[in-house]
């Protein structure tokens, strides 16, 4: 009965790792929601999560760091003193801030083509088309030009690199603590961005599961209290704590390699998750 338990919560929570909402096709890449929906969406949150005790919520605007949550826990350690659980990654940054902070649009209210972009520019060879869809799932396909956060979820629990957040957890430990390293990229097409594949390499080091490449040259971490992510939160709140580190500066990387990566990998990525509206509401958000 505890093992059948166990499993219970682990795969319960397994989809919490970045929730998701169903495929909606009433929206073009076109044609984005109106304001008032995400309007409508940020004060169901607001209903939701009122004197229900949830902890501060993801994303954040990492340029602001001030809230009035005061539900406390402790900083996760280091992520090399942590064991890597799961690599994923959104389409568009969901956090706000650095490099990142141009907004794309309202999307498909389901977290599709919305979110942040690379603030930056870049040339007409970095533009260059593929000719083919990369990483497609039934709302969207990568592109030159097209801004990725990827997450490097990190875990306290002896596990092993594997598919959503089932794999931060354990029958040992239900309760880690989680530590996220995120990275936003964005894809060039000229031969000269970095490799998806190297970035995202793993490997043994001090005894730990561990991302062996994750980026040192983007900027002095941003760290705040917050949660789990994705669009299956635009409404509720996420019951997860983690701690968060996201690097302000953006990296062009290769696209054609992160095709490559999309095509097999061990956490079962294929594709670009969508993102979870900024969260705007003070009384979600932590001042550290």
């Amino acid at each position: 009965m505890k093992k059948i338990l166990v499993a219970s919560i682990i795969a319960t929570l397994g989809t919490q790792l970045y929730a998701e909402t169903p495929a909606d096709h009433t929206a073009s890449p076109t044609q984005a929601v109106a304001d008032s929906i995400i309007e409508a969406q940020r004060a169901k949150l607001a209903e939701t999560t009122k004197d229900k005790g949830f902890g501060p919520q993801s994303p954040r605007d990492i340029d602001t760091i001030k809230g009035d949550n005061t539900l406390d826990f402790n900083a996760a350690p280091p992520y090399t003193e942590m064991n890597l659980c799961n690599i994923h990654f959104h389409e568009n940054a969901e956090h706000k801030g650095g490099e990142f902070a141009k907004y794309q649009g309202n999307g498909d209210g389901h977290g599709y083509r919305s979110g942040y972009e690379y603030s930056g520019t870049l040339s007409k060879e970095e533009l260059t088309p593929v000719g083919h869809k990369v990483c497609p799932n039934e709302h969207d396909f990568l592109e030159p030009g097209d801004t990725i956060e990827i997450h490097y979820v990190h875990s306290t629990a002896k596990v092993n690199p594997g598919p959503t957040l089932a794999s931060c957890l354990s029958e040992a430990v239900k309760n880690p603590q989680l530590r996220v390293e995120a990275q936003v990229y964005v894809l060039t097409n000229d031969g000269k961005g970095e490799d998806f594949k190297t970035l995202t390499a793993i490997g043994k080091k001090d005894g730990f599961n561990q991302a062996l490449h994750i980026p040192s040259n983007a900027g002095t971490p941003v760290t705040y209290d917050g949660s789990t992510t994705g669009p299956g939160y635009n409404e509720i709140g996420s019951p997860l704590q983690v701690t968060w580190s996201v690097r302000p500066k953006v990296i062009k990387v290769d696209i054609n390699s992160v095709g490559v990566w999309c095509k097999g990998n061990v956490f079962k990525e294929d594709h670009a998750h969508g993102v979870r509206n900024l969260v705007t509401n003070p009384a979600l958000l932590s001042d550290n």
